[in-house]
């Protein structure tokens, strides 16, 4: 897909990722919805590019048919919708030590926000036989993350929904593309400024990848080349690579001394 243009939503586009997406996107002549739980953060994104600043809490089915309505009625039908917004919450000590509440937050977060952003964008895009659903999924997706089995989960889920749309709907002109990067320098890893993770992918770094995927409208998206190879581990022989896993883990506990997302990146 050309960008030049179009028209196009982005979720969780305050910070970190979603604010390069939007910002990556309005360079190439997109007209773009900044939508975030965080108005004030959605207005200093879009302000700069032009774009139309929009407060969404994706997990809420009514904010994204709120937010397709007011950007259709600012800048027309939605050619590509991207669904960005994500968390990460870790678990307390086993597996299955995170409590309900928080498995059912990356759920909403993970899977149906993406599911209520297809429900509202997809009978438009069918009836004009093209449209676009870019989906942010992680390379835990794909493999897994060591100390956030509801992320995991919830993660390969989303490719899950991702491959059943692209199955469904090739046909009907709709693309959708899955982004499964690695650890990069966003808030959600305690970045505040990409500047201060010497090693890490920064969002604008991302943002290029993924554009040059929506751009080719590959299914597979990933920012890091690297996890082809370990998916391609994991498919040929399962049982030896979740032993690696198993040491991997091990490494970490031995360094860390913690499995938190914000310190375990640092040993992997």
């Amino acid at each position: 897909m050309n960008l030049n243009d179009k028209t196009v939503i982005v979720t969780g586009a305050a910070s970190g990722i979603g604010a390069a997406l939007a910002t990556r996107f309005a360079a190439e002549g997109a007209r773009v919805a900044v939508a975030d739980l965080d108005a004030a953060a959605a207005e200093a994104t879009a302000a700069p590019i032009g774009g139309l600043a929009l407060a969404c809490d994706v997990t809420q089915e009514a904010d994204i048919k709120a937010l397709v309505a007011r950007t259709e009625a600012e800048f027309g039908p939605i050619d590509l919708y991207c669904s960005n917004a994500g968390l990460a919450m870790g678990e307390p000590s086993h597996a299955a030590s995170a409590s309900n509440a928080d498995w059912a937050r990356a759920w909403e977060v993970h899977v149906m926000a993406h599911v209520y952003a297809a429900r509202a964008v997809l009978p438009g895009m069918i009836d004009r036989g093209q449209g676009y659903l870019l989906q942010m999924a992680s390379a835990a997706g794909l493999l897994n993350q060591i100390g956030d089995a509801a992320y995991s989960a919830t993660k390969h889920a989303a490719v899950s929904f991702a491959e059943s749309l692209s199955i469904t709907h090739g046909r009907d002109g709709i693309k959708v593309s899955v982004i499964c990067p690695q650890y990069v320098a966003t808030p959600l890893l305690g970045y505040a400024t990409p500047d201060a993770a010497p090693g890490l992918l920064t969002p604008a770094a991302v943002a290029e990848t993924v554009l040059q995927g929506v751009t080719e409208e590959r299914f597979l998206i990933l920012p890091h080349p690297e996890v082809a190879q370990y998916l391609q581990f994991k498919s040929a022989d399962h049982d030896k690579w979740l032993e690696s896993m198993r040491r991997l883990r091990d490494k970490v506990m031995g360094e860390a001394g913690t499995t938190d997302l914000r310190r375990i990146h640092r040993h992997i």
